[in-house]
């Protein structure tokens, strides 16, 4: 009959065995590194529905545009909430009639504004930049940096129709200036100079764009101020489908070199920048864990066998050769010492004055001798070697025929 023997490696390991190391040895880390995925899939799960972005429309707090969302909501305007611009320019070039909002556009590389100005979608600027403002208005327009006071309530002043339903509004912007090159219409101009306006109305290419000098009308603290709910339903909701864009600080999405890592993290969950921060911290854990752990001892087969009487005779060779006769006496006694006490069932541990009283007390020597043979001054020259050398045999011998 065969037996089947597990084969067994140089290391006298098997491959069972060293898989339960292993595993012994990597279990902590891969649960660990299991609890944070589940931790993170389960914060994306539960996001709440809301944000704390300013101007965003999922956000109830002051700052945001949750109220004016969800009146174009109730109106039958579908709302896309969106924070790349990569993002707004898909969502933009829908077939149906759509308005795009720009709702905070600090951020915005010049190459992103091109992008969402070349959408042909009618566009809601809010701030906007002069850039921004320019391409927009094919030239127009342009800032004016002429900042009113929001105290003041301005009339409407023109003949546009979202700004006659609103009648009067406060802003704190810069204001905008027509430039002489296009047709723009502006309204509620500043009451020192009626040639700053807070809100223009621009109609080139096909399409609608507006633009608003301050974002109060959006916010959820102030929209109900005079007539900047009428002006914000009449300037978003023009269309059916209005997308409404709050750009990411970070986002890089169509941004010409950046373009494509852009895209890639636009694709990305949100909750992707969370795990790949946590999987971060533990690959650095990890390494301060292991880095300066020593690995499992190894057993190796030496080429060849050396005799015990060799290596004991070498090593007492360099012993003579550095002269260190005080390593040779301790390791002489502590050899005698250790197997004279098993002899006489005293544990390892024993204390010396123990075992120097056991060994009197089994070859009737004195305390004194004892203890001077076992535990006294390092020899001063060979001949003293030599003759404690021949005394730990006479003490060992004699505790042996006890």
């Amino acid at each position: 009959m065969t037996t089947l023997r597990t084969p067994v490696v140089g290391d006298g390991t098997t491959a069972s065995s060293r898989a339960r190391s292993r595993w012994r040895r990597a279990r902590w880390p891969v649960l660990v590194v299991v609890a944070l995925l589940v931790l993170a899939g389960l914060s994306a799960i539960a996001r709440p529905a809301t944000s704390s972005t300013p101007l965003a429309p999922d956000n109830p707090e002051p700052p945001g545009a949750r109220a004016l969302a969800e009146v174009l909501g109730d109106r039958g305007v579908d709302v896309v909430y969106v924070q790349t611009v990569a993002d707004a320019v898909a969502a933009a070039e829908a077939d149906e009639p759509t308005t795009l909002l720009v709702a905070q556009g600090d951020y915005l590389l010049p190459e992103q504004e091109d992008a969402l100005v070349g959408t042909g979608a009618d566009l809601a600027l809010v701030a906007p930049s002069d850039h921004l403002l320019d391409l927009a208005t094919d030239g127009a327009a342009q800032l004016s940096y002429s900042w009113g006071s929001s105290e003041t309530a301005r009339p409407a002043g023109c003949d546009d129709p979202a700004a006659q339903a609103a009648q009067e509004i406060r802003s704190d912007g810069v204001g905008f200036e027509a430039t002489g090159t296009g047709d723009v219409t502006l309204c509620f101009a500043a009451a020192d100079d009626p040639d700053v306006a807070a809100y223009l109305a621009h109609e080139g290419d096909g399409r609608t764009v507006r633009a608003l000098d301050t974002s109060t009308i959006l916010r959820n603290d102030s929209i109900a101020d005079d007539g900047g709910a009428a002006l914000a339903l009449w300037t978003l909701g023009a269309n059916e489908r209005l997308v409404w864009l709050v750009a990411d600080p970070f986002d890089m999405s169509l941004s010409g070199e950046g373009e494509e890592d852009g895209v890639v993290a636009a694709s990305l969950p949100p909750w992707a920048g969370v795990a790949a921060l946590q999987l971060l911290v533990v690959a650095v854990v990890l390494a301060l864990w292991r880095g300066r752990r020593l690995g499992p001892l190894v057993t190796e087969h030496l080429p060849v066998v050396v005799r015990a009487s060799e290596t004991t005779r070498g090593r007492g060779r360099l012993y003579r050769r550095a002269g260190a006769r005080g390593h040779a006496a301790a390791g002489l006694r502590a050899a005698t010492a250790d197997r004279v006490a098993s002899r006489l069932g005293l544990p390892r541990s024993a204390e010396a004055t123990t075992l120097v009283d056991a060994v009197s007390r089994a070859t009737g020597r004195p305390v004194e001798q004892v203890t001077h043979v076992l535990y006294g001054p390092p020899p001063a020259d060979d001949a003293s070697l030599l003759e404690l050398a021949r005394l730990l045999d006479q003490i060992e011998s004699e505790v042996h025929h006890s």
